[in-house]
């Protein structure tokens, strides 16, 4: 259990008071300031969670859509007996109530991401109802209105008529000379109920009438004329009615109210705990504060972290700004002794450590990086400052005992217990060796402790006990200023000498202190001071280089990249120049074809050797292409490949469906398309997807390693690839002694029919061709005759 003495000490409710700055209600504001650690994990990281729901809400520009609204708490007491009625004043503080809870209801429904908020709202009703008989019969000001009933509104208007009539008959008699002359003043007002007209005292039985108050002078009757007395009746009883029927609208909306009155309250519960939520998450997003985690394992592990208080007081003063805590504790170190000059920060850390513990455990954000760690603790133990108490006898160290007694009672492997000056207030050696055996013990209890110290003899035996762990605060021995920055593993010094001599203390005294000092101390601050500058200075160089190892790093990312680009400009040249000799082969082996052609008969081995020769200085070629060519994946082997797979061969640009492996050859018969050809297996890679969508009439002839098409389809087909397609497709039906071939090139806009042409023109295996017939396709095809 956590103390009150413990919140008060860490300042915890000074820091709820702020919080509830934000809140929308005094029910509120007083239920942040009840605000008290959380004693399980899962309500912890559930508030958290909330917390974090509403921050994400105001980041999206769809804040929780809560407005002032007013304690009905104490309202919903006085009605719940039976006819009790509260008037309309009371009422109208229902009003925005009622409003904010429907606001929240229609919000929570549109907001489906949003599910531990929903948790939370998902009973919200929001009574609209009553919030429209509310609006209707009830002002901000607790007037009832007119709307209130058709009743009323009649009545107040007869009233209203009824008041003109006798105003409009007072202003008649005011002027009428026989009575004017005895009026002390020319204006109608009410006394009791009534209306009247100011007569002098001395006259009062000149003017007949009912005298219903006298002025304070004693000068002036006021008197009600017989002349309205039967109006004013009138009047008075349609007021009565009025009045009647406006008991009657209160009494049916506090019914109403009764009715729902328990419901009512527990969603007035729910909108006090959501302003609860929204304050905690205003003032995490005023100072920046993240989500902690909260660590079963005992550890407590802070990064960047400020004190909020201290964090907001140097922003009123402009000065500047927190320096953050980084601190680590659990594990094998439980006790760490922070050591340093006065003012230098010790006590402002073990407190930040504290306060920012008590709001994790509070579902709260703390101004820590998100990566902060709190263990989940069960009891905080601290000691902190002069508890000197002249009632109780107790001096300075009487009192520093008493708390750390109840400290050993109460510690254990679920505590954290922050303990300031220890072993001070009493003779050094015997305070020193009193906060030995305190540490020991506290070590072995499990409980994680942050303990501050001046004592010499405690740094020492902190270094050397297991488990235990020195801690400085860093201190400029070039300006003798305290640096605020905790560093771990290292004891610091007090440097008082120094502090007094800074604030004016004469050379003399500093001296005379020192050779009392003694040798042996000095020497020792000597030592640790020149540790901490070569420590400093050892930490610039290393800086230093993790700055130029950095740079290399960079310079050589570069290099690589340079390289990189390098090695792939000259690869794609190479590929360049491949593939136009690749090209240049392609066109000599077509006007081989062609010359071959005319001795086909008679030379027909010769023919087969010099075609052999050219296609194997091709698949040369194509190997040299295929090392430079970046976007060349490899092959299948041959015996991998069977028949009905999918190929991408390499002169069609596209996939292929496998017809016949040649195992013997090393040689595929493939279709694309419409298209069938054999190819060697140099011209095969892994499918890639590109498939030809010309479909094409395959013709075999007599040859069986021959196989070529008498069509080709080139519709839908760009010029330059129909180009590339129709040289090969000649090509092979010039090989496979065709006489005759037909292009489907459609009508289109005419551009592809033309470039088709032209390209037949003067094409060596081209004897001349023509527009097909009707019957072919008419000038949708070109019909080439081959020589």
């Amino acid at each position: 259990m956590i103390t009150e003495n413990a919140l008060n000490l860490l300042e915890f409710h000074k820091l709820l008071k702020i919080i509830s700055k934000y809140s929308h209600s005094e029910a509120s504001e007083k239920a942040v300031g009840e605000i008290t650690p959380l004693a399980h994990r899962e309500e912890i990281e559930k508030r958290l969670g909330q917390v974090h729901e509403i921050q994400r809400m105001s980041q999206e520009n769809d804040p929780l859509r809560l407005s002032e609204f007013s304690d009905i708490a104490p309202l919903l007491t006085s009605l719940r007996p039976e006819g009790a009625v509260l008037d309309a004043k009371e009422l109208s503080l229902f009003t925005p109530f009622l409003t904010v809870l429907s606001d929240i209801s229609s919000q929570m429904e549109e907001r489906p991401d949003l599910p531990l908020l929903k948790e939370v709202s998902g009973q919200l009703t929001g009574f609209p109802q009553i919030l429209i008989l509310l609006k209707r019969s009830i002002d901000s000001e607790g007037n009832i209105l007119d709307t209130a009933s058709s009743l009323l509104s009649e009545l107040r208007a007869q009233v209203r008529q009824l008041e003109g009539r006798v105003r409009k008959r007072l202003e008649e008699m005011m002027r009428d000379e026989r009575i004017s002359l005895f009026l002390q003043d020319t204006f109608i007002t009410e006394r009791s109920g009534r209306w009247v007209i100011p007569v002098r005292m001395d006259s009062k039985g000149q003017v007949p009438g009912v005298v219903h108050d006298v002025s304070r002078s004693g000068e002036t009757a006021f008197i009600e004329p017989l002349a309205i007395i039967g109006l004013s009746n009138e009047l008075e009883n349609l007021i009565a009615e009025q009045k009647a029927e406006e008991m009657r609208i209160l009494r049916d909306i506090c019914s109403r109210i009764r009715g729902v009155a328990d419901e009512m309250g527990v969603q007035y519960g729910v909108i006090v705990h959501l302003d609860l939520l929204y304050c905690i998450s205003q003032f995490a997003d005023e100072l920046e504060m993240q989500i902690p985690r909260i660590d079963d394992a005992g550890m407590l592990h802070l990064v960047g972290a400020r004190h909020p208080l201290l964090t907001l007081a140097l922003e009123k003063t402009g000065a500047q700004g927190v320096v953050p805590l980084d601190v680590r504790l659990g594990g094998e170190n439980t006790v760490m002794v922070i050591t340093g000059s006065n003012a230098g920060g010790k006590t402002i850390a073990i407190k930040t450590i504290g306060l920012l513990q008590l709001m994790a455990l509070s579902g709260m954000p703390v101004p820590a990086d998100s990566s902060s760690r709190f263990p989940l603790i069960h009891n905080l133990l601290i000691d902190i400052g002069d508890e000197q108490s002249i009632e109780n006898s107790l001096s300075t160290f009487s009192a520093h005992v008493s708390n750390i007694s109840g400290i050993l009672k109460k510690a254990n492997a679920h505590s954290l217990a922050l303990i300031d000056e220890l072993g001070t207030g009493t003779d050094p050696e015997e305070g020193a060796a009193l906060a030995c055996a305190v540490l020991k013990e506290i070590r072995s209890s499990g409980a994680l402790l942050f303990a501050t110290t001046h004592l010499t003899d405690i740094k020492g035996f902190v270094h050397r006990m297991e488990g235990m762990v020195n801690a400085s605060m860093e201190f400029d021995q070039k300006s003798l200023t305290p640096l605020y920055k905790l560093r771990e593993g290292e004891p610091g010094q007090s440097h008082a000498l120094e502090i007094a001599k800074r604030y004016g203390l004469p050379d003399r005294i500093i001296e005379s202190a020192k050779g009392m000092l003694g040798g042996i101390k000095v020497e020792f601050d000597n030592l640790i001071a020149d540790l901490n500058e070569k420590r400093l200075r050892y930490e610039r160089g290393l800086r230093e280089l993790d700055s130029q190892q950095k740079e290399m790093e960079e310079k050589n990312k570069l290099l690589q990249q340079t390289l990189f680009d390098a090695e792939r400009q000259k690869k794609d040249l190479l590929a360049k120049a491949y593939r136009e000799a690749s090209e240049l082969i392609a066109d000599t082996k077509r006007q081989m074809r062609a010359f071959l052609d005319e001795v086909r008969k008679r030379e027909k081995t010769k023919r087969r050797e010099v075609i052999a020769q050219v296609e194997t200085k091709q698949e040369e070629i194509v190997q040299k292409l295929r090392e430079y060519d970046m976007t060349d994946y490899g092959s299948p082997s041959l015996e991998e490949i069977r028949e009905g797979d999918v190929v991408f061969v390499r002169s069609l640009g596209y996939d292929a469906s496998v017809l016949e492996v040649d195992l013997r050859h090393k040689r595929l018969r493939v279709r694309s398309g419409g298209l069938e050809i054999e190819v060697p297996l140099s011209d095969i890679g892994f499918k890639t997807g590109k498939s030809a969508e010309v479909k094409q009439e395959a013709v075999h002839i007599d040859h069986p390693d021959e196989i070529a098409s008498s069509r080709m389809n080139l519709v839908g087909s760009r010029v330059d690839e129909a180009l590339s397609r129709l040289e090969p497709f000649l090509n092979h039906a010039s090989l496979a002694g065709l006489s005759e071939v037909t292009i489907i090139h459609g009508f289109g806009t005419g551009i592809l029919a033309r470039a088709v042409r032209e390209h037949l023109t003067g094409h060596p295996l081209v004897k001349n061709f023509r527009s097909g017939e009707q019957s072919e396709g008419g000038a949708g095809v070109t019909v080439a005759t081959l020589v």
